[in-house]
């Protein structure tokens, strides 16, 4: 007998078709048989261990966030809650250029400086890797939700090239692609970048486009933080989709938004472009986050130039007058390439979290000026995230209803008050943005956060409800799902998800996380 029959649900597959009522049974981790209502009706119903009766409920494939900050998260925090009840089944770590693998010693810790702000320092975790291959091998011990990985340019630059704003050299190079095979080889799915974050910054478009062919030729896809979100972002985007073109490889554009006071309005712009370059032939795809403000460090904002070196160069000159002087007019004069190519307004940027529980007193206060920010930067070794309040509802809505999005939280869970993405946005999108203001029907919503992701992972047994595909599921109630999470109670959990499979194993049951770690790495599908 199966293990499990879940009984009247309203599905919604992952196709983006109208929903139906079934019964759907799961056995051995993956959905064996579908019974819709009017077969049921003359036949004998199916039976299992245990039935579910998920009348008035919406059954749909598990969503896949595909701009996820958990790289140590999952390893740290088994409930993982901030993403479990969310009904998240799957996130794609190793965003934005820089993570835990591939590194060396020195690479390690440099890296662990360099993103403290969102992952914490790590000093709570046991960093028994260094490939891909051994990093995906530790997530296999058991986590709360499926992960799959992207190769980090960024670290990628760092390990060969070290953290110089030079051109890499043919040997570099040679070796760079070497280290981006073998990440991929090993399971992970692509290649990203944070090209205004440093090192990954430092490196021009030809040898971007090196490190693509490489990723084309195992089918993987390239997900750039490009190089601006502010001034320029139109030709940033434009610079990624020619660079992809060049490459051959496909792409997947990180939390496409048009933010800064420069591009509001400006989404009917941005898609024009992608809609051009998809007619050509370019295989695109791109993430958003239902939400205005943005999220990343403080020490980000900073000018490309002050962080070379890495993080203990930026910090002499941060120490430094004349260096920290120069900084700050880059900052609020010039507009620094960390800072999008707009001058920073300290009025939008609010503390988020620290990393020196001393400096607690900082976090919900919006930055007064540049004195400020350069004592925190300093006190708190870069370890202090922040939000940006320089979005626009209109761009946010426009994007999230194009053909070739998905959904992507960029939730960083660090911090005392991060931002209420990472916890909210899979239901926001349900709730808010379905249920309130139709923007999307809830099949396009969910096929936004199934199917389409993993088309963009060559999953072939996920993000649809069929038979033989992994149940990978979420039950959730359409009247009343919505994000907890807001900006003053960021860690509020959602509401109206009661139900949540990770290969068929409960990890949400009757809204509350079980002890179960069904997840495990999600490896490149040849």
């Amino acid at each position: 007998m199966e293990e499990l029959v879940i009984r009247d649900a309203d599905v919604v597959d992952g196709s983006g078709e109208p929903s139906y009522r079934a019964d759907v049974v799961v056995d051995g981790g993956r959905i064996v048989s579908i019974v819709k209502e009017a077969a049921a009706a003359g036949c004998q119903r199916p039976k299992a261990m245990r039935e579910l009766d998920a009348e008035g409920l919406v059954l749909s494939p598990g969503f896949i966030d595909m701009h996820a900050h958990s790289d140590l998260a999952l390893l740290r925090d088994p409930d993982h809650s901030a993403k479990a009840a969310q009904g998240v089944t799957l996130e794609v770590l190793g965003q934005d250029g820089l993570s835990y693998a591939p590194v060396d010693d020195r690479t390690l810790q440099e890296v662990r400086r360099a993103i403290s702000g969102w992952n914490g320092h790590g000093d709570d975790v046991d960093f028994d890797w260094r490939s891909v291959g051994e990093y995906l091998d530790r997530l296999d011990r058991g986590i709360a939700v499926n992960a799959a990985y992207l190769i980090p340019q960024g670290t990628v630059r760092a390990l060969v090239v070290g953290w110089e704003d030079r051109e890499a050299t043919p040997a570099e190079l040679d070796r760079m692609r070497r280290v981006v095979a073998e990440g991929l080889e090993q399971g992970a799915v692509g290649l990203s970048s944070g090209l205004t974050y440093t090192p990954g910054m430092y490196a021009k478009d030809a040898e971007l486009t090196e490190l693509c062919r490489v990723v084309a030729s195992y089918g993987g896809y390239y997900c750039p933080h490009h190089r601006s979100y502010g001034a320029g972002a139109l030709e940033a985007y434009a610079e990624m989709v020619a660079l992809a073109r060049e490459a051959g490889c496909a792409l997947h554009l990180a939390h496409a938004t048009m933010n800064f006071g420069v591009n509001k309005g400006r989404a009917p712009e941005l898609l024009a472009l992608l809609d051009d370059a998809l007619a050509s032939g370019v295989d695109i795809s791109l993430d958003t986050y239902p939400y205005t403000p943005g999220s990343t460090t403080l020490a980000a904002l900073l000018p490309s130039w002050a962080g070379e070196g890495g993080p203990e160069e930026l910090l002499r000159r941060l120490a430094d007058e004349e260096s920290a002087e120069r900084i700050r007019y880059d900052l609020e004069v010039g507009g620094s390439d960390g800072c999008h190519g707009v001058p920073v307004d300290w009025d939008t940027v609010e503390v988020s979290g620290v990393g020196d529980p001393a400096l607690a007193g900082y976090v919900g206060r919006r930055l007064d000026g540049w004195d400020t920010a350069r004592r925190l930067l300093l006190a708190d070794r870069l370890g202090t995230t922040v939000l940006q309040h320089v979005g626009h509802e209109e761009n946010v809505r426009a994007i999230m209803r194009h053909r070739v999005h998905t959904g992507g939280s960029d939730g960083i869970l660090q911090g005392s008050k991060p931002h209420p993405r990472a916890y909210g946005t899979f239901p926001h999108y349900l709730g808010h943005y379905v249920r309130e203001l139709g923007v999307l029907s809830l099949e396009e919503c969910v096929a936004h956060l199934t199917a389409r992701p993993a088309a963009r992972l060559r999953l072939p047994d996920r993000g649809r409800i069929r038979e033989g595909y992994r149940a990978d599921l979420v039950l959730f109630d359409p009247a009343t799902v919505a994000a907890g999470s807001t900006y003053d109670a960021p860690r509020t959990l959602p509401t109206g998800i009661p139900y949540v499979l990770v290969d068929g194993r409960f990890v949400i049951e009757e809204g509350r996380r079980t002890d179960v770690l069904a997840g495990r790495a999600v490896r490149r599908t040849p």
